[in-house]
């Protein structure tokens, strides 16, 4: 019997929260979580119920350091690692984070509702590295201006791009998900050119029509953040939400892609920041700045629904965290949101 996932490929509303934390130390913590993780399904169900037609949904991501200290290190994704901190024209950093929590629904008052209790049940065992509320911008437009994940697969091709079959057979039904918070120099943008925007994204702006190959940069976002693997395009799910705060004059993107492999948005972020060919990076980083990265594995539903506190339905976790050094933590725990363009100072 295939393995559940998570609700990695549901479809995408207009709501958002993204939670990311890390577990304080300490063995009693570590089982704190593995309970309120073995639960989160019905809490979900619970909360979900109040409007059935809410698309209330969450998904719990685990990095790569937290993964041995709650289900030990013997039995791992075999692609699971801390984000790798790109170095290019720009720099992609990499920050703390143990957990994701991803929650979305049609309405902000139930992603806010299950944040809240998650956070009442965890809040003893962890640390809050930032939180981000999304929203989607009239007509699915980022803060740029311009439409954000045109591309998206959908259907079965949502689900073939990011959900783990047989190359990982112990952890099928899971899936990879990286996250960047990107800030936007608005005044800089805005003072540009739509012309000049419109070949740093590769679409138009107002018809969100791709431009041909004939016409599109090289540098263009959209160019840059096409792969492939001989003839077939590997894809990537995106959920980027914008945020902001008016009041602060901080504007952005939260930048989150699923994929059956991390190596395909690895590969798209090295194409972005270092370029291809080397230095044809991606111009959209002149006006947008990454200021965290994080990599997590999203196991599948039946392995969160099989988790115990005591871990007895789970590898023996481990008392204390591995060797593996855990990313610098990020300066931006403001509540800010993050988003799916990208910048930062080389």
């Amino acid at each position: 019997m295939a393995a559940a996932s998570q609700a990695v490929a549901a479809p995408l509303t207009r709501t958002a929260i993204f939670l990311v934390l890390t577990i304080n130390a300490g063995a009693d913590n570590a089982a704190l979580v593995r309970d309120v993780a073995g639960g989160l399904s019905s809490l979900v169900r619970a909360v979900g119920f109040r409007d059935t037609q809410g698309q209330l949904s969450c998904v719990l991501g685990i990095g790569s350091v937290a993964w041995d200290r709650l289900f030990g290190s013997a039995q791992r994704p075999k692609e699971l690692h801390t984000f790798r901190q790109i170095n290019g024209v720009h720099r992609a950093p990499s920050t703390a984070g143990d957990l994701l929590l991803h929650i979305r629904a049609t309405r902000m008052d139930m992603c806010f509702e299950l944040a809240a209790q998650i956070m009442a049940r965890l809040r003893p065992a962890v640390t809050t590295e930032f939180e981000v509320h999304g929203f989607k911008y009239f007509d699915d437009r980022d803060l740029l201006g311009f439409v954000d994940g045109t591309e998206n697969p959908v259907e079965q091709a949502a689900i073939d791009a990011t959900i783990i079959g047989p190359e990982d057979p112990g952890f099928a039904g899971g899936s990879y998900v990286i996250t960047q918070k990107y800030l936007h120099d608005l005044t800089r943008w805005n003072g540009t050119s739509v012309e000049d925007q419109e070949k740093m994204i590769g679409r138009y702006k107002l018809s969100d029509i791709e431009m041909d190959a004939a016409t599109k940069p090289s540098y263009a976002h959209s160019a840059l953040t096409q792969i492939f693997d001989g003839d077939e395009q590997l894809q990537i799910l995106r959920d980027n939400m914008p945020f902001g705060e008016a009041g602060r004059g901080e504007f952005g993107t939260f930048f989150i892609g699923y994929a059956r492999s991390p190596s395909r948005v690895e590969r798209m972020l090295d194409n972005m920041f270092i370029g291809r060919p080397l230095g044809n990076y991606d111009r959209l980083l002149d006006f947008s700045r990454a200021v965290t990265g994080s990599l997590f594995f999203v196991p599948a539903a039946s392995f969160l629904d099989a988790v115990a506190a005591d871990g007895a339905s789970a590898p023996t976790p481990l008392a204390v965290a591995p060797s593996e050094e855990r990313p610098a933590k990020s300066s931006m725990q403001d509540g800010s949101l993050g988003i799916g363009s990208l910048k930062d100072e080389a």
